[in-house]
């Protein structure tokens, strides 16, 4: 994945699943939920435990499936192992675009992916890569 594709990716994408999300404000999934947000993105929370509450104003739901609408990228905040669990549910649900956050490294969730058409960023935070690009909006 080049920089330029990881660029075109932020500028394209408009509606991202969260998946990991966290109602706790010093938690790096909450920051980058709230981040997204301000951007203009539209987030939707993914949380088992959350499931059915807002967050940030916006629903939780327990798992891809069960969202309503498309989805154009998951963004990961599950450790590793579990990467390749949420790979096989981007996929089910079409999404365009699997986000793993920093240190979400899972080379057989990327090659599941990417088989299946996906886009797949590693170990990268768009929340770093935003500012970085020149693309913040005021």
């Amino acid at each position: 994945m080049t920089e330029q594709q990881i660029k075109s990716i932020l500028q394209q994408v408009k509606h991202i699943a969260l998946v990991g999300a966290s109602d706790k404000p010093h938690r790096a999934s909450y920051g980058v939920m709230a981040y997204l947000l301000e951007q203009g993105y539209q987030v939707t929370p993914v949380s088992p435990k959350l499931a059915g509450q807002d967050l940030l104003g916006q629903k939780v739901y327990a798992t891809l499936a069960e969202i309503p609408h498309p989805i154009d990228m998951v963004d990961v905040f599950r450790n590793s192992e579990a990467a390749y669990g949420v790979a096989e549910e981007a996929i089910a649900v079409n999404a365009k675009v699997l986000w793993l956050q920093l240190g979400v490294i899972n080379e057989q969730a990327e090659k599941l992916a990417t088989e299946a058409g996906l886009q797949v960023v590693m170990d990268r935070c768009p929340k770093i890569d935003i500012p970085r690009f020149g693309l913040e909006k005021a």
